[in-house]
Formats: structure tokens, sequence, C-alpha cells
């Protein structure tokens, strides 16, 4: 069986690199990227934040240490994730795909609680 602090790092890289892969094409702007954030009412500018943002989140939770700056990451790639989900419902209504934001979520609120219960603080 595996250790709590093998499941944290799994969690940890799966979530981060979902952040990461997701936050890529906001960096560059691609044209897909910056029709998504349109049609959500959000402005231009605001994707290349929101790509830079998401990036220093996901270093910061896979940094060793830090542990008031992993806090400030998790808080922040959480709200990104919680405003994403509203975003869509706002706009589109519910629909069935967004259902896989359940990953995401799930991998977040593992990865942190594993956080804790793993680090110096938690116990």
């Amino acid at each position: 069986m595996l250790k709590p602090k093998t499941w944290y790092w799994i969690l940890t890289v799966l979530f981060a690199g979902m952040m990461l892969f997701s936050s890529v094409p906001n960096i560059l702007q691609e044209e897909e990227a910056v029709q998504f954030i349109t049609h959500l009412g959000y402005p231009v500018y605001f994707i290349v934040f929101i790509g830079i943002a998401k990036t220093l989140g996901a270093i910061a939770i896979l940094l060793p240490g830090f542990p008031r700056i992993k806090e400030w990451a998790y808080a922040g790639l959480i709200f990104d994730l919680v405003a994403a989900v509203y975003s869509m419902i706002a706009v589109e209504g519910f629909q069935p795909q967004m259902s896989f934001m359940i990953l995401p979520f799930g991998l977040a609120i593992g990865s942190y609680v594993l956080y804790h219960k793993t680090s110096a603080r938690g116990k």
C-alpha cells in the first residue's frame, strides 16, 4: 500500500500538470483560448494574466518548503477552478461535459489535504 507522502506527490504532480497544461495556451494567447475567454465575457488582456498566475501557482505547490506561498497557491488555483465553473454556468448554463471539472477539484482537494497530513505543520 502506498504511503500518504507518495499519494501526496502523485496527486500534486497530476494537479500541477493539469494547471500547467491549461496555462500554456493562455500565455501563448492561442486562438481557441482567446475565443473561450472572450466567450465567457472576460477581456483579452486577462488571458495572459491568468495563464501566468496558474503557472506560478503550479510551480509553488511543487516546490518543497515555502508553506505560506503554498497555501496561497492552493487558494488561487482553487479560486481559478471555481471561477471557471461559475463563468461557464453563468454563460452557457450547466452542461454535462462540465462534470469533467470534478477531476481537477478532486486532485486539488486530495493534494491539499495530504499536504497538511504529511507536512511537519500538519502533525
